[in-house]
């Protein structure tokens, strides 16, 4: 199993005006973060893209690119791109130019966003959502595919027989279809056969089981060998030397962050006891000592039977010096034990 972090690179803010505050340092921990990662043998780094206050990263592309430079080995991937209000061209031309940086270790995970502020920045309509994200993932896949392209759609102006440049260095650049559980998402993902990762945040990850049954029969369907695909579990998680430990240190940030979010969209305040029920085995945390966190993966994997994981430490402005304990256990501890056991 391909073990790794994600992040959506939470901004610092003044508590008096709320407004973010020490950005530059905080883009100096990311990277620190990734090469950290990459040092510990971890497989992938992935970073968000927002256009809200409360996170640092619009532009994954970049970020990924100055890690490149600091790293060695580690896939860098976004985590994820908007595609549905990007332009593909640009994201190819982006992440080209960053798997040529990186001698091939470029990856891009498109998703039609869990947040709406980039349609209106780039001037989209929310009533096309989910047709903005079916016709861009097409060109994006056709640009990968072939130099020279020739489209045409409702979204973007045609394309007769151009080219797109810089090319990747990988003959495929992988492109992942980020779900948060639509089954028509999934379907999309099956039938052109694209790896699937999904975005488990709450309830209990096994009722996402159904998602991989119905991502696999979907490829059968198509005539796509479903061993051939890859199925990655995104998750919230945190880890420190002692379990308790660890969830009195998460869940200040983690409570934070989620009320807030909540407070946009109906939710009721995250409370103690609704994260330390998420903490157990069945639950959507993986919050806790190594040995709790490696209990969890592999009980989630006997239903998905998943080829990656990727852990979203930093919910919330987690000091950086915990991230970067948490860093060091995913990476010296609980990827080497998980991937014994996987054989």
């Amino acid at each position: 199993m391909q073990i790794g972090v994600y992040t959506f690179v939470e901004t610092h803010t003044d508590a008096r005006t709320g407004r973010p505050i020490d950005s530059a340092k905080t883009f100096a921990d990311l990277i620190e973060e990734i090469e950290l990662a990459d040092a510990l043998g971890l497989d992938v780094f992935g970073v968000g893209e927002h256009h809200r206050p409360d996170f640092m990263v619009s532009a994954p592309a970049i970020v990924l690119a100055a890690a490149a430079a600091r790293t060695k080995n580690i896939r860098l991937t976004s985590a994820v791109t908007v595609l549905s209000s990007d332009d593909p061209v640009r994201v190819y031309q982006q992440f080209a130019t960053l798997d040529l940086l990186s001698n091939g270790r470029a990856e891009i995970m498109a998703g039609r966003g869990s947040f709406i502020e980039s349609f209106p920045l780039f001037g989209y309509d929310l009533d096309d959502y989910d047709e903005l994200f079916s016709e861009k993932l097409e060109l994006l896949l056709k640009i990968r595919d072939e130099e020279r392209v020739t489209w045409s759609g409702k979204h973007r102006a045609a394309l007769r027989d151009q080219a797109v440049y810089p090319r990747a260095v990988q003959d495929s650049l992988p492109i992942w279809v980020a779900v948060g559980g639509t089954p028509q998402s999934v379907v999309r993902a099956a039938t052109r056969g694209l790896p699937l990762a999904i975005a488990i945040i709450g309830g209990e990850p096994e009722r996402f089981a159904p998602l991989v049954q119905l991502y696999h029969e979907a490829a059968r369907r198509a005539s796509i060998d479903p061993s051939t695909l890859q199925v990655g579990i995104n998750g919230h998680g945190f880890i420190a030397d002692d379990a308790k430990a660890a969830a009195d240190a998460c869940f200040p940030y983690y409570a934070e962050a989620m009320s807030r979010i909540g407070r946009e969209r109906g939710w009721p305040p995250t409370n103690r006891a609704q994260f330390d029920a998420g903490c157990g085995l069945r639950g959507a945390l993986a919050v806790g000592d190594p040995d709790a966190v490696i209990k969890k993966i592999l009980y989630q994997h006997k239903f998905f039977g998943h080829q990656r994981y990727l852990m979203q430490m930093s919910v919330g402005a987690v000091p950086h010096d915990l991230v970067m304990h948490s860093i060091e256990l995913l990476g010296k501890v609980v990827a080497p034990t998980v991937r014994k056991a996987l054989g």
